[in-house]
């Protein structure tokens, strides 16, 4: 514990220095989605290996067919971890609506004793990716040496799709396998509560074309006589859910697990019910599986949601018209040990069955990946969930989120590694949106808390 002491007391005095390193970040606009920031995305991935072999790594920048990875490396005693984050940010359009300069960071006084860091990337994932780095260069400033052995990858095209990533690992594979990895894109439950990510839920997207006559016809002269592919397609997609919430497509929910009853009862002492989760979205009622609180419906049970429908006319006034044509857009939130291509396969006799003989039916797949689920009682979570507890003085959760982090089943299906997910943004910090935000509380306890996690670790 000496050890780890001193290392977070030199991480509580060089709090502005690292300040000024993140600001040097954040000033770069590595905006990975629009061409005409190529060099600046360069920019910022040269900048962090600069400041990575500045505190001992071998570090270099990576070409692929995008934009480039930064890998490094350094040695250590314990576990081998590869820690991952992501260097390209967000388009900050609109413009107009951003209080500051998105690319000139600084901190804002927006309470008493509450400061934040302003700034495009300073939550999703500049700031929290440094949380890392700051911890590392405190050891090699206190020890001269790292806790564990440290490989890190940083992206530069998670915001806008990740599509060198998976070419990268496959090539990569041996340089960059570990003994799990550390993942720092997830959120902490409120500005006093820190949080590990023990699941993900898995997606499959699908579009569905329902197809009838060989042209729209006129309403009056074939109404009721001709099929009508909206009328169709509507009934088809009622019938996906019974009366009370579940999915009716057989064989589902083969490989959903019940959440253990100790973590649903510290999901409800969060105190998060039906009216605070859905009063701030103008909605009171729960509308998923009956009998299921909140928090298990989002992060817990699987899904199957209808993202857009649309046929024949949908223009200014009317036109009364039978279309030869309709839509959907259908997605499907998984977990556990979901199949991703059983329940498309399923979906899609589902809908077969039900479409008259003259008619047809295509599909469109769009996405599919399986959900993560780390036991709750993994060695890796459980002593990390010690460290945070320590760190923040409140027992650290294990939660589950939503929506998907894709790389963390690309680790586990390329590289056979398990990820554990800690991150300090909140939900408030406006990622993604004008005005992006990150506590300052955040950026200091989170590089003191992954001192910690990366000494548990090693004494584990």
């Amino acid at each position: 514990m000496a050890d780890v002491e001193s290392v977070l007391n030199h991480l509580d005095s060089q709090l502005e220095a690292s300040l000024e390193r993140l600001f040097g970040l954040l000033e770069i606009p590595s905006i990975s989605t629009d061409p005409a920031y190529k060099n600046d995305v360069k920019r910022a991935a040269e900048w962090l290996v600069e400041d990575l072999k500045s505190i001992g790594f071998d570090a270099s920048v990576r070409p692929t067919e995008g934009h480039p990875m930064v890998v490094a490396h350094h040695d250590g005693q314990g576990p081998h971890v590869l820690f991952y984050g992501h260097y390209d940010v967000q388009p900050v359009d609109p413009l107009e609506l951003w209080n500051e300069d998105p690319f000139k960071p600084g901190i804002k006084e927006i309470g008493p004793d509450h400061r934040v860091i302003t700034g495009r990337g300073t939550s999703d994932d500049k700031g929290q990716l440094m949380t890392f780095v700051e911890a590392c260069r405190a050891y090699k400033a206190v020890h001269g040496k790292l806790p564990c052995k440290v490989t890190i990858l940083f992206e530069g095209e998670e915001e806008s799709g990740s599509p060198s990533l998976i070419p990268f690992l496959k090539a990569h594979a041996d340089e960059l396998k570990a003994d799990f990895a550390l993942v720092c894109d997830t959120s902490m439950w409120d500005r006093e509560t820190p949080a590990i990510c023990v699941g993900l839920r898995g997606l499959v997207g699908e579009e569905v074309t329902v197809k009838a006559a060989n042209r729209d016809l006129h309403s009056g002269y074939y109404g009721g006589a001709a099929a009508n592919p909206i009328r169709i397609l509507a009934k088809v997609l009622a019938a996906l859910h019974d009366e009370n919430g579940g999915v009716t497509i057989p064989g589902f929910y083969e490989g959903v697990e019940e959440t253990p009853t100790e973590i649903l009862r510290s999901w409800e002492a969060l105190g998060e019910d039906a009216e605070s989760f859905l009063g701030p979205i103008g909605l009171s009622e729960l509308a998923g599986e009956r009998g299921r609180s909140a928090l298990e419906l989002v992060w817990a049970r699987p899904t199957c949601e209808f993202n857009g429908i649309s046929g024949g006319y949908t223009g200014e006034g009317f036109k009364t018209v039978i279309p030869a044509e309709a839509y959907a857009k259908v997605s499907f939130r998984l977990v556990h040990s979901q199949d991703p291509a059983k329940i498309r396969e399923a979906f899609r006799e589902f809908v077969r069955e039900r479409i008259p003989a003259d008619c047809s039916v295509e599909f469109s797949p769009h996405g599919g990946s399986p959900a993560i689920q780390l036991s709750y009682d993994s060695p890796i979570v459980t002593t990390a969930q010690a460290a945070l507890t320590e760190e923040w003085g409140k027992p650290a959760l294990a939660i589950a989120m939503g929506g998907s982090i894709p790389i963390v089943g690309d680790f586990q299906r390329l590289l056979g590694m398990e990820s554990l997910l800690v991150g300090f943004g909140l939900a408030d910090d406006a990622i993604h949106s004008p005005n992006e935000k990150y506590e300052l509380t955040s950026f200091h306890k989170g590089q003191r808390s992954w001192a910690r996690i990366l000494a548990a670790l090693a004494n584990r």
